[in-house]
């Protein structure tokens, strides 16, 4: 029996989507958005992660162990550690592996470009010595004697080299060696910019290792399994770390999916964002499919439909909208994903190539997720629209707005008061815990404006009305009152874009405070002339510090090295200087002497406070390796954020690093009194010409350059907030485009009373203008809250000062005008057609 009344409702419903195939549409779109970035989200990861394990796959062929230092930034394992393996009962083969960092110069005499995928060079053992299968030679022949190096088909394509060709090779650690290309060879996993370079194995340990350790070693046994033979190495070498060839693979492969996983949080982070915007919209779309619809379900009322099969009816075409637009959302978002990757693979980011992956999982969870998002947005207008007394809801001048806003206007003024609270108290703190409060006191503060906005929106919408479309004269006296008849509908509108923009606004704030951060740390702390600099993963190759310390205009050439070591237990992260620190950085020592010759060490005094060093003192500085060096406290300075806690001598840094780790952070110039600094700059130039990708920078230039570093992670995230404004302007457009519906026949009577057709698109389009604003200068007003809060957590991290991006609030808060124009253009131009007499006759 239920299931007989509920086939006619359903009909209904059906046919109700059917008969407004516009609103359809747009509702469907919002849906369509919010789940193709989550589908698309799930596609590209899991395309990446399908593409690393078929690549990982091939790892350790051959390997039945892999002995390795257990320590990180250690020197490797010593080759004396090799006769010790090769003695073990079981083994068959030994193949040490070493291998390094290089930079490939081209035909052209420039590095060769990988996009961020890996760039090595390692040693060529013969099959003989070689565990697994040997690669593939297109052309030529493996490496035969020092000078002589083979190199991957992709590579050698991208630097224009082919057989017999002679060219450089840049090692961080050793600086530039001349080559011949011997041969050229297929990997067999040839894509995304990888590049690969084997030496023959006397010249790989040469530029690769301090001569006494080398990288792994892998080893094959005969006849047991890898446990059995693991174990037995393991007893001979109790202090390395020794897996088997699966265990290799496993691990390696779940250190990719890890990082990939945080790829994926991030973009189904800005996917719920997309979806919280998608959410509004579609609430709000449907409260106006209600309102509009209240005398056609109170006339099902009438004849018969019970509160139930209303409520369900609304439901029913919220579930119908909600698969429509998750199905297409998930076409949509496989499509995302093959742009994505395309944009991506367009910056030669280094990214392996494979084809497209959708698994079971994705299609199920953009499903639900679009289903549920729907109804659940559906769930309050139906039960509003299951509430109204079916003769009220027919009478003509029945008023669809809802109840007071008081108990809500309450509710948002409480929240707001505590978010405010936990964003000042927040905001005196440091560290996780102060963010955390930060935190929620700014969804405290978004709650509020949730609540609170249509009884805000009455008198800010007025306030701008009366500016903004006063010069239009009862025009924009009638757009004004139109945008604040319905105060729900202007807050929900509005709301969307008040999401987007504000954190659009938390990343500018954050965004201009590290630049401002930046440009401080070198203004104050910097006083070398010149700054040498090279690519994050390389730094300033080794050697050319030495080149521009021979010139004659230059007094000291200072190199700046990462030191990380353990004192009593505890992880250190320091730093080193190869070469004087006065004349390069501004620092104030208050006892002992800046002496960073020998083992001799200098330490800020909230460290040496924190630690309990003291001028003399003595601190076991202990490598990856076990290695302990004493250093001995010199001096005691003032805190200075780009020295940081401790910094010791060049003597102590190559005790304690790897050879791996030579190359220079920076590299500090100060020049001779007197000296032309134009010519200055072009001798340094030509001194570290041969690095090729050594760059010399004066302070503002370098500053520029920490900065366009910033924008390039801004900019990303700009670009996937883009989504989220992206549908707040398109459920502008769906609300004018209904609140036009709804307002048909007053539509009709303004024109049957004179109003012209530009004078109505004009009305329009100043609606739309105020609810942009609106929610615009609402938006960014919580985007600067947000982010001075967030920013002054991080005092203790270096950015001590708030900036916000007053040119791209201004920009922000007038680009919403536009965007509000623009996304009226349809709606205006719809309600200027709209036909008097139809209109007025229309019940």
């Amino acid at each position: 029996m239920a299931s007989t009344s509920r086939a006619p409702m359903r009909k209904v419903s059906l046919r109700n989507l059917a008969a407004h195939k516009v609103r359809l549409a747009l509702t469907v779109l919002s849906v369509v958005l919010g789940t193709a970035f989550v589908a698309g989200s799930f596609v590209f990861t899991d395309t990446l992660q399908k593409t690393f394990d078929s690549i990982f796959e091939n790892t350790a062929q051959g390997v039945d162990v892999r002995v390795s230092s257990a320590e990180e930034n250690s020197r490797g394992i010593p080759l004396a550690d090799v006769d010790t393996v090769v003695a073990v009962d079981g083994v068959r083969k030994v193949a040490p592996s070493v291998s390094g960092q290089i930079v490939l110069i081209g035909s052209d005499g420039a590095a060769v470009q990988t996009g961020g995928a890996p760039s090595v060079g390692e040693s060529y053992l013969p099959p003989d010595q070689a565990l697994g299968e040997a690669d593939e030679y297109l052309e030529g022949t493996p490496p035969a004697q020092v000078g002589q190096i083979a190199v991957n088909a992709s590579a050698a394509e991208r630097a224009g080299l082919t057989v017999g060709d002679t060219t450089k090779v840049l090692v961080p650690a050793r600086g530039m060696v001349d080559v011949t290309v011997s041969g050229i060879y297929s990997t067999g996993n040839d894509t995304g910019g990888f590049l690969s370079a084997t030496f023959v194995d006397s010249q790989a340990r040469e530029l690769f290792t301090d001569g006494e350790h080398v990288e792994y070693l892998d080893v094959a046994g005969t006849g047991l399994s890898q446990t059995d033979l693991r174990d037995r190495i393991a007893a001979a070498l109790p202090d390395a770390q020794v897996q088997t060839g699966d265990e290799v693979r496993e691990e390696t492969k779940a250190e990719i999916s890890e990082a990939l996983s945080f790829v994926n949080y991030f973009l189904l982070a800005f996917g719920a964002i997309a979806l919280l915007v998608g959410t509004f919209i579609i609430y709000n779309t449907f409260s106006m499919i209600v309102a509009q619809r209240l005398r056609e379900l109170a006339l099902l009322r009438a004849i018969g439909a019970s509160r139930q099969q209303v409520g369900r009816s609304v439901v029913f075409e919220a579930l119908v909208v909600g698969v429509i637009g998750s199905a297409i959302g998930i076409a949509a978002g496989i499509g995302l994903a093959y742009g994505l990757r395309t944009v991506l693979n367009a910056f030669d980011l280094g990214l392996p190539e494979g084809p497209l992956q959708v698994a079971p999982r994705t299609i199920l969870v953009a499903l639900v997720i679009g289903v549920v998002v729907t109804m659940v947005s559906a769930y309050a207008p139906a039960r509003r629209a299951a509430k109204v007394p079916p003769v009220a809801a027919m009478r003509e001048e029945f008023a669809s707005t809802g109840d007071s806003l008081r108990i809500r206007t309450i509710v948002g003024a409480v929240l707001g008061a505590l978010g405010v609270v936990g964003l000042v108290v927040g905001s005196r703190g440091t560290g996780g815990g102060a963010a955390a409060v930060v935190g929620i006191g700014a969804l405290g503060l978004i709650l509020a404006v949730l609540f609170a906005a249509p009884a805000l929106s009455r008198p800010v919408v007025g306030a701008l009305g009366a500016v903004l479309a006063k010069p239009f004269g009862p025009i924009g006296w009638l757009a004004r009152t139109n945008a604040v008849r319905n105060p729900r509908r202007t807050a929900a509108t509005a709301f969307a874009l008040t999401l987007g923009l504000m954190l659009v606004s938390v990343i500018g704030v954050f965004g201009s405070s590290a630049k401002t951060g930046v440009n401080q740390l070198v203004d104050v702390g910097v006083t070398a002339d010149y700054i040498l600099t090279g690519p994050n993963q390389i730094g300033v190759p080794s050697g050319a510090a030495r080149a521009v310390r021979n010139l004659d205009s230059v007094q000291s050439a200072t190199a700046l090295h990462p030191v990380s070591v353990t004192v009593d237990d505890e992880p250190e992260q320091g730093a080193s200087l190869e070469g004087p620190i006065d004349g390069v950085l501004d620092y104030t020592l208050v006892e002992g002497a800046a002496d960073l010759t020998a083992n001799h060490l200098l330490v800020s005094q909230t460290a040496a406070t924190d630690k309990g060093w003291t001028l003399g003192s003595t601190v076991p500085m202990k490598s990856a390796d076990g290695k302990v060096v004493d250093a001995e406290v010199a001096g005691v300075f003032e805190d200075n954020q780009l020295i940081g806690e401790w910094v010791v001598s060049d003597d102590v840094y190559r005790q304690v690093m790897p050879a791996a780790t030579l190359p220079a952070f920076t590299v500090l110039i100060d020049a001779k009194p007197g000296t032309d600094l134009t010519q200055l700059r072009s001798d340094l130039e030509a001194a570290t010409k041969q690095f090729v990708v050594v760059q010399v920078q004066d302070r503002e230039q370098f500053k520029g350059t920490q900065g366009a570093q910033i924008d390039t992670l801004l900019a990303i995230l700009y670009g996937l907030l883009a989504l989220a404004v992206v549908i707040a302007i398109l459920g502008i457009i769906n609300t004018l485009a209904l609140s036009v519906v709804e307002r048909r026949r007053e539509i009709g009577m303004l024109r049957a009373v004179g109003m012209q057709r530009a004078q109505m698109r004009r009305t329009i389009y100043l609606e739309s203008m105020l609810i942009a604003v609106f929610g615009a200068a609402v938006g960014v007003l919580l985007g600067i809250a947000f982010g001075w809060g967030f920013v002054s957590t991080l005092k203790d991290q270096g950015l001590e000062q708030v900036t916000v991006p007053w040119g791209q609030v201004t920009a922000m808060l007038l680009g919403s005008g536009v965007v509000g124009v623009l996304a009226a253009l349809w709606p205006a131009s719809r309600a200027a057609r709209t036909r008097p007499l139809e209109a007025i006759a229309d019940l």
